[in-house]
């Protein structure tokens, strides 16, 4: 499990510092949020999960950076049951108004998941279907080159003689995504992103909605429901795990 944090945080750092070294001040004008998220259960079960998660964006001229990094963690009983993370960069180049290009990787680690480990590189175009503000929405849809390692949990020597620990598949897939994002007023937001990776193999669905409330300040609360769902997913694993969080946002602006 070490090793893949540290290619994930070199592929992040490649990345970015590629993509960063073409414009000035690469430190300066990045805005976002920092959010942190629990639960804790005591009494007949014992149970804790805390998320910690952060969203960056940075505009220069005609380029947007958009970086992404979350990770989970999760006990019952003082055993983990949950332990992921998640990194993301896009890079954005605007046409118009409403047209940009785009290019973006993705990288997890999921202990407990049906996929142990995988990436995403692409690149595509992107359509801002309705304009800010209150209301905003963007479409993204492209190709790129995916690579996941899946958990094989069968121990029964008929079905896996082998005695496999996993298996990895590496192939072109398809990309989209729906960014929909709506400012009720000054204190209240609502938020719906989807995505969907198309391959031979599998296709992975996801979609989180949530609210964020002012608090003072910075801070503000969030409540947020997610859902995870493969298509195709080795034997003794689920097809779809769900997430509901409630937590604290600091914005940085």
């Amino acid at each position: 499990m070490k090793t893949s944090y540290l290619l994930a945080a070199a592929f992040i750092v490649a990345s970015t510092g590629t993509a960063q070294a073409q414009f000035s001040d690469p430190l300066g004008g990045w805005s976002g949020e920092a959010s942190l998220s629990g639960s804790r259960t005591t009494g007949n079960t014992d149970t804790t999960d805390i998320g910690l998660a952060i969203k960056l964006q940075k505009e220069d001229g005609p380029w947007k950076h958009k970086f992404k990094a979350s990770a989970d963690r999760g006990e019952a009983e003082d055993i983990d049951n949950k332990k992921r993370f998640d990194l993301a960069y896009q890079l954005d180049r605007q046409i118009n108004e409403r047209l940009y290009a785009f290019g973006n990787a993705d990288y997890y680690g999921d202990d407990f998941g049906a996929f142990k480990q995988g990436y995403f590189l692409g690149t595509g175009l992107g359509y801002k279907a309705i304009l800010p503000e209150p209301l905003s929405w963007d479409l993204e849809a492209g190709v790129g080159y995916r690579s996941q390692k899946a958990r094989i949990v069968d121990n029964d020597i008929l079905t896996n003689p082998l005695g496999l620990a996993s298996d990895r598949e590496n192939e072109i897939a398809g990309r989209g995504f729906s960014d929909l994002d709506y400012v009720l007023n000054e204190n209240v937001s609502f938020y719906n992103d989807t995505e969907i990776i198309y391959s031979a193999s599998d296709t992975y669905i996801w979609n989180e909605v949530g609210i964020t409330a002012t608090l003072a300040g910075n801070l503000a609360a969030r409540a947020s429901y997610r859902v995870d769902h493969h298509t195709d997913v080795p034997i003794g694993t689920e097809k779809t795990d769900t997430t509901t969080r409630f937590g604290i946002v600091y914005t940085m602006k």
